[in-house]
Parts: C-alpha cells; structure tokens; sequence
C-alpha cells in the first residue's frame, strides 16, 4: 500500500504533445472525443497509483487558449431523469455543475448539444432554462439507421439535419454527464457540416482505459473490465491494428465493431479515412507513464475486488443483475485472486466472528491493519474510523478520543427528540462530535489533525454500510467496500 507506480508529470506532458500533433494533423482542427469522467477520475487514480484525478482537466489547461469544450446530453436521459450513481444528481443538473467547474478552472464552455431531440417536454425545458442562462444550445436528432445505413446518415435527413456547432477554437473537446449521451455523433456530425464548409477537420478519441499498449488480461485493464460491467464491455486484440501494422494493441469490443462503419464514414466524408485501426483513433499515453508496474497491478487487483463487492451489494439490494457479479468473479480468477486478497476483507470477517456484531477493518497507507467493531454508541464506520486515527496519531487505545460529556447528549438527542430507534453515531456525527471535543482535548485535537493522512486507505465492513457512512468515508479518500448483508433483517433499510 501506498507505493506509486505512475509518473503523472510526464504524463501531461506527453498527452499534451499528442494532441497538438493530432491538431496539426487534421490542419489546424481537431475534436476530440473525451470517454470517461474529464475530472475526478477516481478509478484512474486507484489503478494507477500516482495519477491525479484531476490529470485530464490540468493537461486541458495546458491547452486553455486552444480549449473548447462542448458537452453533450442525451434527451431521452432528461426525459427519464437519468441520475449519476457516483455523485447522485441527474445528468441536466450535472451538465450546470460541469460548466460551472470548467469555468472555475479558466476553461471555455462554447456550447451545450442535446441529442437524440425529439421535443420530449423536459428536455424542452431544459433547452428554455440553458437558453435563460446564456448559454448557447444545439439539437441533434435520432438518425433512423444510425450506425450502419450510411447512405441516410450523410444526406441532408441524416446528419445534415443536425444543428451545426459554431465553434471558434482548434481544439474542441466532446464531453457529457455519462456514456450514451452522443458524443461521437456529434463528432460525425460537425465533420460532415464542416466539410460542406469547406473547413479541414479532424477526429481522435480520449480513452484512457483500456490501455492499448498493455497486455491484455494485465490487472489494470481487468479493472476497467470490471469497472464496465454493467456495460458489457469486453477488451479484446485490436484484429486491424495487427493486421495493419503487425502489432498487438488492446481495445474494447465497441469500438473494434463500430471501426468498419466510423472508417467508411470517414472515408465518404473526407475522401479518405485518417485510420488504420480504432486503436489509431486514440490519444493514450497511460502506459508509457507506469514506471512500477508491480504497484498498479496490486492496486488494480485491490480494485476488482471492491468492484466485486460493490455488484454483489446492488444485486442483493435488487439494483443490478447478478450476471455482473459472475462476470468480476470470473474477471478475479484471471486475476489469480479471490476476495480475501485484499487483508482488510479476512480482517473485518474475524472481528465480526469475534464480537458477534457488524465490524470493520481498514488498511492505512503504510501497510497496518487496523479494525473496529460495533458498540453501544459507536457504529462499526464509526468505531473504525476513530481506531485509524488513533493509530495514525500513535495514540493509545484505551483514551477516549470524544469526551462522554459531549457522545451521550448526542446519543439521547437522537432518541429522545429524533426518534431514532439506534442511538449509534454515524461518521459524520462522529466528526462533529471529535471537532468538539478538540476544543478542550490535545489528544482529541491530535487525532482531528491525522484526518487527512486516511486517504489511500482500503476499508471493508461486514454489513452493507448507511449511504452516509459510505459518503463521508469516500469523502475522507478511503476505499469503501462491505459484504452484501443487512445489519437487521428489517425489510426497510435507510
């Protein structure tokens, strides 16, 4: 734990280089085709240790006075109030939340496109409200035929029926909430629109999993299998980049099956396709930056394991299918691994064997393995939680880190007036409660102060944690992952 293997510097500045090669490729324009979270690429970041999740977004600065960005959205995704799991707000709303953060970081939205329009009501409203906003929006409709009916796709009822995108930068970069939201048809679209201009444009794709130049049932990319599971997709050789250049290259079955349409696409738009293979459409420069690749295998295999969990807990809850579940495990045994490779899984299980209750175990970043057990005040979350801070602080076991005066008021608050059955501190009232007592207590005050250095750090619990527990232990940098069971048997869980 805690070993970097990634070298994000020469990162930025080789995807950096790439892009402005590609830009100068294509005669000065190039839209790009971002796949995945532009910022807070959280999986990234746990697969390959040393990677920012923000790399995306400052190598984009690097490009600033060349950036455009525009962001896609699907309407029927406005229409069925599509939500992101990870940070759970629809994809309308997060579109507002990405134009604000890119503006933050000095980055120019240009435009908002909806496509599949069809006039659906609230994707309607959603156009009015951006329109109130200022910000400029295009509509892109459903293409009857689309991908393969090419003849209708370049007529004037297939793309050329598309809003064009009035775009004033050399780079301009794709992005949306999520996948399915369009963004390589409107990639098509602007390059069909721009050649009837007479204007020299280019496509490329960012894709940062899975990495091409990496074998391909190497742990890292077994991750992004695992990470995709609910999308079926699959990595597999690249058949025409090894036809074309002899050399085996890693992709995914979506694009290897869409290469031969998006290549005569090419071909009937601009007269010729700039490609020989879907691998030669991206610009991924990951694999030549891991410098320890012991560290990012056991980081991904960390990763499958949590992603293991993480399924069987929404197909026990009725989220998912269970064929997600079989395929990590399947994903795990080409990994050579089972669950109890992660230390923090056999640890928790013990505990709770040992207590007859809900526990918890944790590995910190330099390696120890700490636990936490479920008591008459304290949650397993909660009890963990304050156990790490005590090992972090060198702080012995039996001080209290929150004074009595301060746990049992907030314990009767709870019953008393808010009628909850459990009197338990969840983490976050945990952290309100430590805060408190720091005031008064050196030692409280100490382990406050070791709360940053939990991030990095593995936990696993025996019972399937509150959704405010897991958020604030996400929120703390620590990797989540529990059984899928109840604590009760009670069929409504909060």
């Amino acid at each position: 734990m805690g070993r970097i293997g990634f070298d994000n510097q020469k990162y930025l500045k080789l995807q950096s280089e790439q892009i402005r090669t590609r830009i100068a490729q294509f005669g000065g324009k190039l839209y790009l085709e971002f796949g995945g979270k532009l910022f807070d690429d959280y999986h990234a970041s746990r697969v390959l240790p040393g990677f920012a999740p923000d790399s995306k977004i400052r190598m984009l600065q690097q490009l600033r006075d060349e950036v455009e960005i525009v962001i896609t959205i699907n309407a029927e995704d406005i229409e069925s109030n599509k939500t992101r799991s990870d940070i759970g707000i629809t994809y309308d709303s997060d579109v507002l939340r990405l134009i604000d953060t890119f503006r933050d970081m000095g980055l120019y939205v240009g435009s908002v496109v909806l496509t599949r329009y069809n006039g659906q009501p609230n994707a309607a409203a959603f156009l009015k409200h951006l329109t109130t906003l200022g910000i400029k929006c295009y509509r892109h409709y459903t293409i009857a035929g689309y991908p393969s009916d090419i003849p209708h796709i370049l007529s004037d009822d297939g793309l050329g029926k598309n809003d064009y995108i009035e775009t004033t930068r050399s780079l301009v970069v794709i992005t949306a909430p999520g996948p399915g939201s369009g963004k390589m048809a409107t990639c098509l679209s602007q390059l069909y629109h721009d050649h009837k201009r007479g204007i020299c444009a280019g496509y490329a794709k960012f894709e940062t999993f899975p990495i091409w130049n990496l074998p391909l049932k190497h742990p890292v990319n077994l991750a992004y299998e695992a990470a995709t599971a609910d999308l079926d997709d699959v990595n597999m050789i690249d058949p025409f980049h090894l036809e074309a250049y002899g050399e085996t290259a890693v992709n995914y079955n979506r694009d290897v099956e869409i290469f031969p349409v998006l290549n005569t696409i090419f071909e009937r738009i601009q007269g010729f396709s700039p490609y020989k293979s879907p691998t030669d459409m991206g610009v991924n420069m990951v694999g030549n930056c891991i410098f320890d690749d012991d560290a990012c295998c056991e980081a991904s295999k960390y990763e499958i394991i949590r992603r293991y969990y993480n399924v069987a807990a929404n197909a026990f809850r009725g989220r998912c299918d269970e064929s997600q579940t079989r395929k990590i495990e399947l994903l795990m045994n080409q990994a050579g691994i089972t669950p109890e490779y992660c230390p923090a899984v056999p640890a928790s299980l013990k505990k709770a064997e040992e207590t007859g209750a809900p526990a918890g175990a944790m590995i910190l970043p330099d390696g120890q393995i700490v636990t936490g057990k479920t008591s008459s005040t304290l949650g397993a979350a909660s009890a963990l939680l304050l156990n790490a801070l005590k090992v972090l602080g060198g702080i012995e076991d039996d001080l209290d880190l929150i004074d009595a005066k301060v746990l049992e008021p907030i314990c009767d608050l709870k019953t008393r007036y808010l009628k909850h059955k459990n009197p338990r501190l969840h983490t976050d009232e945990v952290l309100l409660a430590l805060t408190i007592s720091a005031m008064t207590n050196p030692v409280s005050s100490s382990a406050k102060e070791r709360l940053e250095f939990l991030r990095g750090s593995d936990a696993h619990f025996t019972v399937i944690l509150s959704e405010e527990d897991e958020k604030i232990l996400k929120r703390l940098g620590i990797n989540v992952s529990f059984e899928p069971r109840y604590e009760t048997g009670r069929l409504y869980q909060k």
